[in-house]
């Protein structure tokens, strides 16, 4: 039986240790278990307030996460990482990612590097794409215009214009 249920049956300290001699419970301990049972109605639960108290996800971190994790109105990029924000209010990266996920509701993701094509680049390309043109016949550039156009389109049309084009 619990220590709980025990002292709810109206048993004391001492009552509990004579009745179990086997688990060689501790007097002190039994004392402290059933004050607790008495002022808290369980001797599980917690007092309200006990414990660490909650430094880094209080409001004012909270608006000063939310104000640099967002690009601000008019002003495209000024947004800044988790590991720039955490430096910059003095905090670790983890809380803000849990700050923003947790009580902004925003979904974390990281930036990648987008793909710049130079003018030298879409020269290189369009050199490619004329050298291919030169190699193909007629017929090899119609069957390959097609086979990427019913690839596009949906599966049914694509099934029914494919198989016209095939006969």
């Amino acid at each position: 039986m619990r220590i709980q249920t025990l002292h709810e049956q109206g048993l004391g300290a001492k009552a509990i240790r004579s009745r179990y001699p086997a688990n060689q419970w501790s007097l002190n301990t039994l004392k402290t278990i059933c004050r607790r049972i008495t002022k808290m109605g369980s001797a599980v639960t917690c007092q309200s307030g006990s414990g660490r108290p909650k430094s880094a996800r209080t409001a004012q971190n909270t608006a000063a996460v939310g104000d640099m994790i967002c690009s601000q109105e008019d002003q495209q990029g000024t947004s800044k990482s988790s590991r720039q924000i955490a430096k910059t209010l003095g905090m670790s990266d983890r809380s803000v990612r849990r700050i923003a996920k947790m009580d902004l509701e925003l979904s974390a993701f990281r930036r990648m590097p987008a793909q710049v094509l130079s003018n030298a680049v879409k020269l290189k390309r369009l050199e490619r794409y004329r050298a291919l043109l030169r190699r193909l016949t007629c017929s090899e550039i119609f069957t390959f215009i097609n086979y990427y156009y019913c690839r596009m389109t949906s599966p049914m049309t694509s099934y029914l214009s494919c198989k016209q084009v095939s006969k």
